[in-house]
C-alpha cells in the first residue's frame, strides 16, 4: 500500500498539484485503503497539527521576516559595494563579488531563493553589461545563493533540528566549514573561467574606500555574529534570537539606512508571511505521510536494505548520498527533508554516526539538488531573473555542481571537517 501511495504522490506531482497537497492526498488514500490494523484516516488532521506543534518552529517565520526586512532595507546594495571593494580586483571581478555577496547574505536570510532574487536582480544585469555570458552570470548567482541554507540562520537546519531533536546552534556551526569550502572553490572556478574567457577585473580599491564601505555595511555584517553569539552566550534562546534580529533589522532599515519606509511594512510582512506559510505548510503536510511510513515500518525496511550493503560508516554515507541525490532530481529540498529525514534517522542511530555530522551531510546534499536538473530550483529562479534559457544556465553551472559534489564527498569522508567547530565552541 505504501508503494501505491508513493506512486499516487508522484502522479499528483506530475499533473501539477502542489507538493503539500500531493503528500496529504497520497497519505489519506493510503490510510483509507489500509484502514484498520492501527491505521485510521482520522490521523490525517491530527498529524497535520502535531508536525508543526513546536516552539522551535517559531524561529522560522521570524528569521524569514528578518531576511525580508534586510533585503528590502538596502542591505543588498551595501553588501555588494562591500564585496566589490574587497574582491573586485580579482580576475572575474563581478563573479567574485557575486559569490562573496551571497556568502554574507547567507548569514542574513537563510533562504537560497531570497538571496538569488535579491542579488541576481542587481548583479546579473551588471555582469551582462561587462560582457559575461548571460547563462554564466545566472549560474554564478545560482551557485552563490546555494550557500544560504548552509550558513546560519538556516531554515532547513532549524527544521532538521526540530525533527531530530538536535541543538540548533551546533547545527548552525557545523555548516560553516562546508560553506567556506564551497565558497573558496566557487571563487577559484570563477577565476579560472575569467582567465579563459578574458573577463576583466576592476581596479583595486584603496584602504580608505574599503573602510568607508565597511562602515556603511557594518550593521549587516554584524547580524550573523549577533545570532550565533547571542545563542552561544546563553543570554538568549533560539526563539528569542530570532525575535531580536527582527527588531534589529527593522531599526537598521527604518532609521539607520533609511531605505525601508513605514508604508513598505505592509508588503514586507505580507511577503514574509506568505513565504513562512509555504514552509510550515510543507512541514505540516509531511506529517500524515511520515506517520503512514512509520506505521508501515518502511523506515525499518529501508534501513535494513541500506545496512545490508555495508555497515561501514563511509560506505553507508555514500549510499545515502546517492539516494538523496536521486531524490533531489525529483523533489525540492524542503519536501525531501521532511519526507526522508525520519526514514534515515534510524540508520544514523544504529551505526552510531555523529548526528550533527549526518545532519550536515544530508542538508548539503539536498541543497546541491537546487543546482541540478530536472528540478534545479535555483537554475529556474536565476534563469527567470536573468531572462536566459534554462539550458544555458544548467550547462554553465556544471563546474560549480562538480565542486559541490567534491565537498559533499569530503565532509562525508572526514567528519572532523564538520564537527570541529561545534565541538570547539560548545
Amino acid at each position: 500500500m505504501i508503494v501505491f501511495s508513493t506512486l499516487v504522490f508522484f502522479g499528483l506531482l506530475l499533473i501539477g498539484l502542489d507538493v503539500g497537497f500531493s503528500m496529504i492526498l497520497a497519505a489519506l488514500i493510503g490510510m483509507t485503503l489500509r484502514s484498520g490494523a492501527g491505521i485510521d484516516p482520522v490521523m490525517t488532521p491530527m498529524t497535520l497539527v502535531s508536525n508543526v506543534d513546536s516552539v522551535a518552529l517559531m524561529t522560522v517565520p521570524m528569521f524569514v521576516l528578518a531576511g525580508e526586512i534586510m533585503n528590502r532595507g538596502g542591505v543588498t546594495r551595501r553588501l555588494i559595494d562591500w564585496s566589490a571593494a574587497m574582491v573586485g580586483h580579482l580576475r572575474g571581478s563581478l563573479s567574485q563579488v557575486s559569490i562573496i555577496t551571497n556568502l554574507i547574505m547567507a548569514g542574513i536570510s537563510g533562504s537560497a531563493v531570497a538571496d538569488a532574487t535579491a542579488t541576481g536582480a542587481i548583479l546579473i544585469p551588471e555582469m551582462r553589461k561587462e560582457g559575461y555570458k548571460p547563462g554564466y552570470a545566472a549560474a554564478v548567482i545560482a551557485a552563490g545563493s546555494m550557500l544560504g541554507p548552509i550558513l546560519p540562520p538556516s531554515i532547513p537546519m532549524i527544521l532538521y533540528a526540530v525533527m531530530a531533536n538536535l541543538s540548533v546552534l551546533r547545527l548552525f556551526l557545523a555548516g560553516v566549514t562546508p560553506a567556506l569550502l564551497l565558497c573558496g572553490g566557487y571563487m577559484i572556478i570563477c577565476g579560472l573561467i575569467a582567465r579563459r574567457r578574458n573577463y576583466v577585473a576592476r581596479e583595486r580599491a584603496t584602504w580608505g574606500t574599503r573602510a568607508k564601505v565597511t562602515r556603511a555595511s557594518i550593521w549587516a555584517l554584524l547580524m550573523p555574529v549577533l545570532i550565533v553569539g547571542g545563542i552561544r552566550s546563553g543570554m538568549i534562546t533560539d526563539t528569542e534570537a530570532a525575535g531580536m534580529i527582527c527588531v534589529y533589522a527593522l531599526l537598521i532599515g527604518l532609521f539607520i539606512y533609511g531605505d525601508l519606509k513605514f508604508k513598505d511594512l505592509g508588503s514586507v510582512f505580507y511577503d514574509a508571511g506568505r513565504t513562512s506559510a509555504v514552509i510550515l505548510f510543507l512541514l505540516a503536510a509531511a506529517g500524515p505521510f511520515a506517520w503512514l511510513l512509520s506505521e508501515s515500518h518502511i523506515a525499518t525496511l529501508i534501513s535494513q536494505a541500506i545496512l545490508s550493503i555495508s555497515t561501514d560508516h563511509f560506505v553507508v554515507l555514500i549510499v545515502v548520498n546517492l539516494l538523496l541525490l536521486a531524490v533531489g532530481m525529483i523533489l525540492e529540498p524542503l519536501p525531501a527533508l521532511v519526507m526522508f529525514v525520519p526514514t534515515l534517522l534510524p540508520i544514523q542511530a544504529q551505526l552510531g554516526i555523529d548526528p550533527i555530522h549526518f545532519a550536515t551531510v544530508v542538508i548539503v546534499n539536498l541543497m546541491i539538488g537546487m543546482l541540478h536538473p530536472p528540478v534545479g530550483l535555483l537554475v529556474f529562479v536565476t534563469s527567470a531573473i536573468g531572462r536566459v534559457p534554462i539550458w544555458s544556465v544548467a550547462v554553465e553551472v556544471l563546474p560549480f555542481l562538480g565542486w559541490s559534489l567534491v565537498v559533499l564527498v569530503l565532509i562525508s569522508a572526514f567528519p572532523g571537517l564538520v564537527i570541529w567547530l561545534p565541538n570547539l565552541v560548545m
